[in-house]
């Protein structure tokens, strides 16, 4: 492959480092913002490890423009790219593992966040979800509001299933489907930044070697008086 066409490649890899960049900036800016499901679903935790994650791929795509235009024989910046992307590679990791480990146990983890909530969220809770209690009608159930009015309505609403050990009507169904769509959608997205990571990274090997090799054939043709190898 030649050096403009290999070029061109690495840039596309950048290009998507850049939208991965500004992604995760992005989400974690617009999910701070009140909502009631995914203000309990991402922590504000999660968002600032987001936010970090969004401004160091920004970060490194700000510094690959000046590692790339440098002359060929300095590859210094190019190197020190490789580097920076090698630490995005492990926050992107560390990133989604965090998030992907979150979902293994959904219905403790959020039952948890459910019972630091105030008594003003857990009606809202119940009155947008139609639900009374997390688990069942005694786990934090809430009374007020437009649905679980009364102890009388939350005994009535609320069903064991038999099969599977559950309250019918109870929070945590709605909740925790909630957030494993939220979550997964979250760690497949913070995953899929390593694909342009690693690629821009293998790329960036390329262009160093690529360049290596032309100034490697300069040498030997000054050497030869400028008259090349024909």
């Amino acid at each position: 492959m030649n050096s403009k066409k290999l070029v061109g490649v690495w840039a596309f890899f950048d290009f998507c480092l850049l939208v991965s960049g500004v992604i995760a900036l992005a989400f974690s800016i617009v999910w701070r913002a009140p909502n009631l499901l995914l203000n309990l679903v991402f922590r504000p935790g999660d968002l600032t490890a987001g936010t970090v994650l969004g401004v160091s791929l920004l970060i490194t795509f700000a510094f690959s423009i000046g590692a790339i235009v440098q002359r060929n024989h300095v590859t210094m910046g190019l190197v020190i790219l490789n580097w920076l992307l090698v630490l995005d590679a492990i926050a992107v990791a560390v990133v989604g593992t965090f998030i992907w480990e979150y979902t293994l146990q959904e219905r403790a983890n959020y039952h948890a966040v459910y019972l630091e909530q105030s008594d003003a969220t857990v009606i809202a809770i119940q009155d947008k979800l139609s639900c009374c209690g997390y688990f069942n009608g005694t786990d934090h159930v809430v009374l007020g509001g437009n649905f679980c009015q009364n102890q009388t309505f939350v005994d009535s609403f609320l069903k064991l299933d038999n099969t599977t050990g559950d309250w019918t009507g109870a929070c945590v169904g709605p909740i925790t489907a909630f957030a494993d769509a939220s979550l997964n959608q979250a760690f497949t997205t913070v995953y899929g930044f390593m694909a342009a990571v690693l690629c821009l990274l293998l790329a960036s090997l390329c262009v160093i070697k690529k360049r290596q090799e032309e100034e490697r054939f300069k040498k030997i043709d000054a050497k030869r008086g400028g008259r090349g190898f024909v």
